[in-house]
């Protein structure tokens, strides 16, 4: 739902043509049939994109410092075009592949599920140790079929909902009484009233693939379009309250169309929304796009989306593994180690980049506590740890990601445009997902 190009929204308009295609036409079998080798030393490559990769080249000096005999390259190969590199490369056996993968939750558990030696099994060089480290909901996410991890956490984006307090104060609506979307459903046209602001905006025609808002109210229910064992939940009840709750936001005229390029940004800017339930990386893209803005923003957590449900919710994440193919994986091991374990690293890259890390040990550091002034003071960063301590479910993408995400859009702009029932629109969509996946339907 977010007016702004989230990195996820960007991840999903390459996964139909990779994840969609690539990944099913893969050869051997699955296999990858890389055969690395665990050589400590040399010089290794890394694959990332735009700050991202900026943020892990801040790591580089002091990483070789401190690991004499390994030399480290960035490469900057641009997203969404990294994914159709890691992709051919998985598929060719593990030809040309980097040494360290910087991978979305997008496409981990697909490259897991499709190509079961693609990663290195890090278990070996101890990596199960960190476990309790990140934040609770991304370990099961880069474990193998075999239980092994894949990979260590980055980045982690807990949810919040982003409103315009003063908006909020002319309409007389306190922050403090919105507890669930039906308390804001609620508000929402004393706050049209007071300021002639929407609640927030959708691309009701589904132009670009925007299922954030979705996504997210099902996620806060403990939910997605599978569940842990793969099986398809898209017509479940916690999609169909997910939708319902879209629908009425439409019916009762609290949600603006930001079909169009463009669009959400310019009715962000003319203050016409009142709200933008977005992912912690938000907090700076707000300020510096939006700097005349200054003082009238604020962050709550997101309201649940039914009463007495959670509040907490991760709703993307990154994440760095070592290529099944590298030659020196235990030289790239031991960047992966050094960059996300260490709190003065992972908060270098923070401070470099703007990647919320995943690293508990991270927050210790006073940048998490500090008022920002963009947000009249507010200790936004911290409103984002706290939400991360109250723990959050993981979220299994399967290697199916893209089919349910073209269904489920399909799907929503039918209720929004054509006003097709909720209920009906969800169930046909997860029957035709069944049909196209071979997965089956949750009971």
């Amino acid at each position: 739902m977010s007016p702004h190009p989230s990195r996820r929204r960007l991840l999903r308009l390459a996964t139909a043509s990779a994840a969609g295609l690539t990944l099913t036409a893969c050869g051997d079998n699955g296999s990858g049939g890389a055969v690395g080798a665990d050589g400590d030393s040399g010089r290794i490559t890394v694959w990332s994109w735009t700050s991202a990769a900026e943020a892990l080249r801040s790591v580089v000096p002091s990483f070789e410092r401190d690991n004499p005999g390994i030399r480290v390259e960035v490469q900057d190969v641009g997203e969404p075009a990294i994914w159709d590199k890691i992709t051919v490369g998985m598929a060719s056996g593990g030809k040309g592949l980097a040494d360290v993968l910087h991978i979305g939750v997008d496409y981990l558990p697909g490259y897991l599920e499709k190509f079961p030696d693609g990663l290195a099994d890090l278990s070996g060089f101890g990596a199960s140790r960190y476990r309790s480290d990140f934040a609770e909901g991304l370990w099961p996410t880069l474990l193998g079929k075999d239980n092994a991890p894949r990979a260590l956490p980055w980045e982690v984006n807990p949810l919040g909902l982003f409103y315009r307090r003063d908006h909020f104060e002319k309409a007389g609506v306190d922050p403090a009484a919105i507890g669930t979307w039906d308390d804001l459903i609620a508000a929402g046209p004393r706050i049209r009233a007071a300021t002639g602001a929407l609640l927030l905006g959708l691309d009701k025609p589904g132009t670009t693939p925007d299922m954030d808002f979705f996504q997210n109210l099902m996620q806060l229910q403990g939910a997605f379009y599978f569940d842990r064992r793969g099986r398809i939940t898209l017509a479940g009840p916690e999609a169909v309250q997910a939708l319902t709750l879209i629908k009425r936001l439409n019916d009762e005229g609290l949600l603006a169309d930001t079909a169009g390029q463009g669009t959400g940004k310019r009715l962000l800017s003319q203050g016409k929304l009142a709200t933008s339930q977005d992912p912690a990386w938000a907090v700076e893209y707000l300020a510096v796009k939006f700097p005349e803005q200054k003082g009238k923003w604020r962050v709550m957590e997101p309201p649940a989306a039914v009463a007495g449900g959670g509040r907490s919710v991760i709703v993307n994440s990154t994440y760095l593994a070592v290529a099944g193919s590298s030659r020196r994986r235990r030289a790239a091991w031991r960047f992966v180690e050094y960059a996300l374990t260490k709190p003065a690293e992972i908060n270098r890259m923070f401070a470099s980049g703007g990647v919320f890390p995943a690293l508990r040990a991270a927050y210790d550091d006073p940048r998490f506590s500090a008022p920002h002034p963009f947000y009249g003071g507010q200790k936004v960063l911290k409103t984002f740890v706290d939400s991360l301590s109250s723990g959050s479910d993981a979220t299994n993408y399967t290697g199916d990601y893209a089919r349910a995400l073209k269904l489920a859009g399909d799907a929503q702009s039918r209720v929004l445009v054509k006003g097709a029932d909720p209920a009906v629109a969800l169930r046909e969509a997860a029957e035709r997902l069944a049909q196209q996946t071979g997965r089956q339907q949750a009971a």
